[in-house]
């Protein structure tokens, strides 16, 4: 069974046995290469990025479409997806990791695909299903190869330290990484061309975190994804664009963002607990967007200069920010826009979770108004909208406050009729809107 398997998958054997007569058809010239076929005029070079987008087995199998296909695989990228386990393993392997797909090769077959492909690779992604399933030295021939020589995107789960120390150091040009499922240690990672990583289901060390930047000169991009943070993580990074962070449900988390310069995005996507997170941001002079985090019990704390961020020392340079509020906060909600006058994008995430309704929290002085909702303010987008009192309240504050908005956008469960609209319509004022220019919007989305 194996064996066939690594055969069908060595450049597209299988196909070839389960097509058989469409290959005859191929290499006799039955097939029309030209009738109604846009793709195959395309460049070779196009193809070749076409074929190397798809897993291992079926871009091989492309060799049977058409006489204008059958020499594209062998200098098509070549994206490498290998699994230790055969599709049919047991329910119990499958509930080890991720289910293998069809797509999927065998570490037999591996060797035969690098031998008969020159190269060059664009991804290879290894995903281990057990203890001891592949040894270190297996993994390091077959990224020595020449076929694989420069990998540009390394995608591994649930491999042991010694595998994965293997891996990453016979890989130390790739562009893109992902290593998900097991303890990681950044002192594994040296890739000073590196400008993507993604961190996803890992136990991180704060003590050796600090090593990680370090060692990753052209770093852009950074995910942490239900990681788990033993002890701070701190960040220093010249290049950093992007961070992603979010924790492991039930575990408490801190990430300092020391020093960042070129930081535009900080995004902590679905954190169920923000009292559980806490994200400090010394220095990120040119961040434009963030959030979403909740209005009350966030631990967010961004700092301009030496100081947080408040009224009387803004961030000008923030143009898009993301809250969560279940509508009872407003005033909260504007002492927060009030620290970043140049906004121009608000999104607001309603959460079912009633915050108290404090009635000694200080209130809106139109004699003192937010500077982005006069100047700056271009779009509010309504998250989750259910359409109950206090939402209707807070929404409309924006709809009779914010003068310069182009649209204001509610996103919905359930389909409205053109009588709910106009009926919401009515409840938010908008014929009073304060900005004539103003669309209003209701759009159905699933959650």
């Amino acid at each position: 069974m194996e064996n066939k398997e690594a055969a069908g998958a060595a450049a597209g054997a299988a196909a070839a046995e389960s097509d058989g007569t469409a290959e005859k058809r191929a290499r006799s010239g039955d097939c029309d290469d030209t009738a109604d076929d846009f793709i195959s005029s395309l460049p070779d070079a196009v193809l070749g990025t076409i074929i190397s987008l798809l897993p291992t087995k079926d871009g091989g199998r492309t060799r049977v479409l058409s006489r204008r296909w059958r020499h594209l695989w062998r200098s098509a990228p070549l994206n490498l997806e290998v699994s230790t386990r055969p599709p049919d393993a047991d329910a119990d392997a499958h509930a080890a990791g991720p289910v293998p797909t069809p797509s999927r090769v065998l570490p037999s077959a591996v060797s035969e695909i690098i031998s008969k492909h020159p190269g060059p690779a664009r991804r290879f992604s290894l995903h281990c299903r057990g203890d001891g399933d592949l040894c270190p030295q297996a993994a390091e021939s077959w990224l020595c190869s020449r076929a694989l020589a420069n990998l540009q995107e390394l995608d591994i789960s649930y491999a042991e330290p010694p595998l994965l120390t293997s891996v990453l150091r016979s890989a130390p040009n790739i562009l893109v990484a992902k290593i998900s499922h097991g303890d990681f240690e950044p002192a594994m990672i040296n890739f000073p061309f590196l400008k993507k990583l993604s961190l996803f289901r890992l136990t991180i060390s704060g003590d050796l975190f600090p090593g990680l930047l370090s060692c990753c000169h052209a770093l852009e991009s950074l995910s942490m994804t239900k990681v788990r943070a033993v002890g701070c993580l701190r960040l220093s990074s010249p290049t950093i664009r992007t961070i992603i962070f979010r924790h492991s449900y039930g575990e408490t988390a801190e990430l300092v963002i020391e020093d960042a310069p070129r930081l535009v995005r900080l995004l902590v996507p679905y954190c169920e607990r923000d009292d559980s997170v806490t994200v400090r941001v010394i220095r990120a002079p040119n961040l434009e967007i963030l959030g979403p985090f909740f209005v009350v019990v966030s631990k967010l704390l961004l700092f301009q200069g030496i100081s947080l961020v408040s009224s009387t020392n803004s961030m000008r340079t923030l143009k898009v920010l993301a809250l969560k509020s279940s509508g009872q906060k407003l005033n909260a909600v504007l002492n927060i826009l009030r620290g970043f006058p140049c906004l121009e994008k608000l999104c607001v995430i309603f959460h079912t979770n009633r915050e108290r309704n404090d009635e000694n929290e200080p209130q809106y002085d139109p004699l003192h108004p937010v500077e982005c909702l006069e100047t700056r303010l271009k779009k509010v987008v309504f998250k989750s909208f259910e359409g109950y009192g206090k939402q209707v309240d807070f929404a409309k504050f924006f709809v009779l406050n914010a003068k310069v908005l182009d649209k204001i956008e509610f996103e919905v469960r359930n389909q409205y009729s053109s009588e709910t609209v106009a009926y919401e319509h009515r409840l938010l004022q908008v014929e009073n809107r304060a900005s004539r220019e103003a669309r209003v919007e209701f759009r159905t989305t699933s959650y």
